[in-house]
């Protein structure tokens, strides 16, 4: 039995709409969680954050492990407290900068030691210490396992020898966490591009029985169709009153086709990174608020979303601020793109509902190849 229920309202095909019932609140899925890495959504307050519709977020547990330090977070009240934060929080295990900051690490069969981008000092993430972070220290609500996520693309046997070693991480970790009435703790699905590695990583998983499934290893360099291929293979093998998490994805593209093959819940660091280099995400695609074209343009990015950054300022001001170098555009159309990527989620859920995922989907990879 997981801690916390998971109930499906509705399906459309593969597309489900459903609730994610934790203590800290529900979280409606198809979900979309802003990427808070150090404790923050970049740019944004929590009230803002909250504001555009957001049920839970993601922060990384390496990130915090370093700054300012899983024994300070837990004696400072944990993470929910100390970035006042009320709502459900998930952290990352570690695991992807495993991957991203190969450099700076040491990665055996018990663990990684990684040497600190920020100071040089040495910290070791073992699965045991991962689950001692995020459960323990931060508070997390939803715990990742420890894994390793091979860069696409990469030879068989390096994505191989990867998703063995996420496997017996993940059996560590399942062990480290224990019974927990009020976490829950998720597996990640490696093996990259590889159909066969796909399914022995989520058969052997599923067999061990988790709280809830992640794909991971995806949006590391293939292709938007290899991304989708892995999704044919993996997501079908997953158990249907679990929740199911891609990692790190993406684009308002790949989460509408995700949600399509049965993905409920979705991460990725787009919105605000795109929003602080002056790109409005729209039904579209991106809008680059820096084009001369806007300079007098006094329309609103959207007004048809409850969000003061879409519907109370025109682009013109918008294109004024970011030439100017005023800091007021980052917050601005990170805002926007954050409650634009939440609308685009409700609407997901709405068509799903409804019995009209498929004209919505149609639709909407029809705008956005114009």
């Amino acid at each position: 039995m997981t801690a916390f229920p998971f109930e499906i309202h509705a399906r459309d095909g593969a597309a489900r709409a459903g609730l994610l019932r934790t203590p800290r609140g529900e979280v409606r899925t198809p979900a979309f969680m802003p990427v808070g890495t150090a404790g923050t959504v970049k740019g944004l307050t929590v009230e803002q954050v909250a504001s555009a519709g957001t049920d839970i977020i993601l922060s990384n547990t390496y990130h915090l492990m370093l700054r300012p330090g899983g024994k300070r977070i837990a004696r400072l009240g944990g993470l929910h407290k100390f970035m006042r934060w009320e709502g459900p929080i998930l952290t990352d295990s570690g695991g992807y900068q495993v991957m991203s900051l190969a450099q700076l690490r040491k990665l055996d069969s018990d663990g990684v030691t990684f040497r600190s981008h920020i100071d040089g000092s040495e910290h070791r993430l073992t699965p045991e210490r991962a689950i001692e972070l995020q459960a323990d220290q931060i508070g997390a609500d939803i715990v990742m396992q420890l894994d390793e996520c091979p860069a696409l693309p990469a030879p068989r046997e390096t994505v191989q020898r990867a998703m063995e070693l996420s496997l017996r991480w993940a059996e560590r970790c399942k062990r480290a966490f224990g019974a927990r009435e009020r976490q829950n703790l998720f597996a990640i699905v490696q093996g990259g591009t590889n159909a066969e590695l796909r399914r022995i990583s989520a058969e052997t998983l599923v067999a061990e029985s988790f709280d809830g499934y992640a794909i991971g290893g995806l949006a590391v360099g293939e292709g938007h169709a290899e991304m989708l291929a892995a999704l044919d293979v993996a997501t079908p093998l997953l158990p249907q009153d679990r929740p199911r998490y891609l990692m790190g994805v993406g684009k308002p593209i790949d989460i509408v086709e995700a949600v399509a093959r049965g993905i409920d819940m979705f991460d990725c660091v787009l919105p605000t990174r795109s929003g602080r280099h002056g790109q409005a995400w729209t039904d579209t695609g991106p809008l680059n608020i820096t084009n001369a074209r806007y300079a007098e343009d006094v329309s609103a990015l959207d007004e048809t979303l409850d969000c003061p950054a879409s519907r109370d300022y025109s682009k013109a001001y918008l294109h004024h601020l970011f030439k100017a170098g005023e800091l007021l555009g980052q917050v601005l159309l990170s805002w926007h793109n954050v409650a634009y990527y939440q609308m685009l989620m409700t609407r997901l859920r709405k068509a799903i509902e409804a019995g009209r995922f498929e004209d919505f989907r149609a639709e909407f990879r029809e705008r956005q190849a114009r």
